[in-house]
């Protein structure tokens, strides 16, 4: 009876832990660092979006969540078991960014091969072979030899096996690489439906528009440390608004100069750092002065601005 209690208190403290969390991580290939100092959360039932250049140590920290590399020094827990864990790699699903799947056998066969090295009881093999296969977008094609499947199909059927036995946490490393903008409004779908359902997705991605269309929360990283996290409305400012007006002196355009720093051609006002709060006080202020108002044009920093802010490189 203890144990049974030790058990689901154990179960209920996992539960109610990240599904990622990580101190210092590191990991060195000789005199190479690939990792320096991996510090981050990620929250259960969040897309969490992993960024960086090339060689900025995003894979190797996706290898060492997923248990397929020790670190060199630091500390982790996923899904609330230390780094490793033989039974949490159960409930972990894994897309590589390189894989290769066995071309003379076909797709349903690939996906039962990994039903079998996954552990999954053989009366549920066949249910989650068609429900893989379906979610994919692969239903029709699950008898045909993988060596026939385009390089955007075997991408899918990649994904297909990440989702074997309903993950709780699942590792997309350039899930959508390979895809056409159908395949990847597709992937973008089976995300969300993933979030839904509660299961974490760590998403790693040089795709910062696909990225911002699904993720949660994000991490950027640069030689191996994380340079900035958090959500996205906390980490993309508000960068400018442009207002056609018309019926104001020149004087009075010049005076919208105090909500921010301005640029007038004439028929746009443009307003830089405005704070998007102020937007509607704005407009009102037009109109007390006499103004027409015929457009307003409010643009948020993208991801990839931010992105190459920290990184100190000035965008074109």
């Amino acid at each position: 009876m203890v144990d049974l209690q030790e058990q689901r208190a154990a179960a209920a403290t996992a539960a109610a832990s990240p599904a990622i969390h990580c101190v210092e991580l590191t990991k060195r290939y000789g005199k190479v660092l690939a990792l320096a100092g991996l510090t981050m959360t990620v929250p259960r039932g969040e897309v969490f979006g992993f960024l960086g250049p090339n060689g900025a140590g995003k894979t190797t920290g996706v290898k060492l969540l997923a248990g397929l590399v020790r670190p060199t020094s630091g500390e982790a827990w996923v899904l609330g078991r230390p780094l490793g864990d033989l039974r949490t790699r159960a409930r972990i699903g894994y897309l590589p960014e390189l894989f290769r799947y066995q071309p003379w056998l076909s797709g349903g066969e690939v996906l039962g091969v990994h039903c079998e090295l996954a552990g999954l009881p053989r009366a549920t093999w066949k249910e989650e072979v068609a429900a893989a296969l379906s979610t994919v977008g692969l239903r029709d094609r699950g008898d045909d030899k993988v060596g026939t499947y385009s390089k955007g199909m075997q991408q899918r059927l990649g994904l297909g096996v990440s989702l074997l036995g309903r993950p709780d946490l699942v590792f997309l490393d350039e899930p959508t690489s390979a895809l056409d903008p159908v395949g990847r409004h597709d992937v973008r779908q089976i995300i969300h439906e993933l979030r839904e359902r509660g299961t974490a997705v760590f998403l790693n991605s040089h795709l910062l528009t696909e990225v911002e269309m699904v993720c949660d929360r994000v991490a950027m990283v640069d030689q191996g440390r994380v340079i900035a996290t958090g959500r996205l409305d906390q980490l993309l400012r508000h960068d400018s608004c442009k207002v056609r007006v018309t019926g104001l002196a020149p004087r009075q355009r010049a005076g919208l100069s105090r909500f921010a720093e301005i640029d007038d051609d004439g028929e746009w006002v443009t307003l830089h750092g405005l704070d998007a709060q102020k937007v509607p006080d704005l407009v009102e202020e037009l109109v007390r002065l006499g103004g027409r108002v015929y457009a307003v044009e409010s643009r948020q920093q993208t991801l990839e601005d931010r992105f190459l802010e920290l990184l100190g490189v000035h965008s074109a």
